[in-house]
């Protein structure tokens, strides 16, 4: 099959014939039909992932066509249309029993863990756990938008964020994750300010719902613009990038007992960030995460997409061919695009 290869971390990326993979007993192989680029993407071939052996096929956003399954493998057959998650869950460790697959001890991630959907073909494991069959109202392009950026800020809003109508709810970064969190929360009826460097990228985000901007780039004191603009603080904020600025900001911007959600990686000198603590106790502040979501979890999403209440498919920038993604996965850490790309020639 072909595939997009690097061999060395910020180093080439190239499209070269390479082995099919073939299902483990309860995996299948899919085809990859289409496939978003995710700036997560960019840290692994920059070498933040330690799960990375070289060399590797990165890729975990997709959708697909069923392949080959594997003799274990019992909800699923050949020519199923089906997406995935980008942490894909074992089934048995306590944290799937208890339906976090999110956080399964045995995580994989095709694309970290194992070579990803930047390719031809795509070996996924667990199938049965993991694979998400995909409705006949759900294209393969907007499809491979889902998986990673859109499933995290679904989750980071509905599930951890608990976003109700009439919240206000701050956005910091306005790249795929948070232009996602910002759909999401206006269809809940919340008030959404979006903060970022980029005019184009806070134009793009008045699109998508969000009620005020605020431009860091040339605004000394984010916080306070913020606290003025919902009278006190943001109920839920969220940085979507992950910087330590853009996370200090997202606490400090909260009203009294505000939930802060970290979804944008923490990598690099960025992985232990000054938190305003004082803020934290005075306040009675909240501080979660949020990685992803469970295959079992897709159905209200879907559900909503199908409705019309969600339209990932507006967050599309462009389709490219794989030759194109190896000069556009290294150019991710410039943040000079402004929605998602997704790969559709292979």
């Amino acid at each position: 099959m072909r595939a997009a290869v690097f061999e060395t971390f910020q180093g080439p990326i190239t499209i070269q014939t390479v082995a099919d993979p073939t299902p483990r007993e309860h995996g299948v192989v899919v085809k990859v039909t289409a496939t978003g680029l995710c700036r997560s993407d960019w840290h692994g071939w920059m070498g933040h992932d330690p799960d990375i052996n070289l060399p590797h096929v990165p890729g975990h956003e997709l959708a697909g066509v069923i392949e080959a399954v594997g003799k274990g493998v019992k909800k699923f057959q050949t020519g199923d249309r089906v997406t995935v998650p980008f942490v894909c869950g074992c089934g048995s460790c306590p944290q799937c029993t208890s339906g976090n697959h999110q956080v399964c001890d045995r995580q994989s991630q095709p694309g970290f863990t194992h070579w990803g959907s930047f390719a031809e073909y795509v070996a996924l494991d667990y199938a049965d756990t993991n694979l998400v069959l995909l409705p006949e109202e759900i294209n393969d392009v907007t499809a491979a938008t889902l998986g990673c950026r859109f499933i995290t800020s679904f989750r980071a809003i509905v599930e951890q964020g608990k976003v109700a109508k009439g919240q206000f709810v701050a956005v910091h970064g306005c790249g795929g994750v948070g232009l996602s969190a910002i759909m999401i929360a206006t269809a809940l009826g919340a008030h959404v300010i979006a903060i970022d460097i980029n005019k184009d990228a806070l134009a793009i985000a008045r699109e998508m719902g969000a009620i005020a901007l605020v431009n860091a780039s040339n605004n000394a004191n984010v916080v306070s613009e913020v606290k003025a603009i919902t009278k006190g603080g943001a109920h839920v904020s969220i940085d979507a990038l992950g910087s330590q600025h853009t996370c200090y900001n997202s606490i400090a911007n909260l009203r009294k007992r505000g939930k802060h959600i970290q979804v944008g990686l923490m990598t690099g000198d960025h992985q232990h960030p000054n938190t305003p603590m004082d803020l934290v106790v005075a306040n009675e502040l909240e501080i979660l995460g949020s990685h992803g979501m469970q295959a079992h979890k897709y159905p209200e999403m879907l559900k909503m997409i199908r409705d019309g209440q969600l339209h990932p498919e507006r967050l599309i920038e462009k389709t490219i061919s794989l030759e194109e993604a190896t000069k556009a996965l290294p150019r991710m850490g410039n943040f000079d695009h402004k929605g998602i790309m997704v790969i559709t020639s292979f």
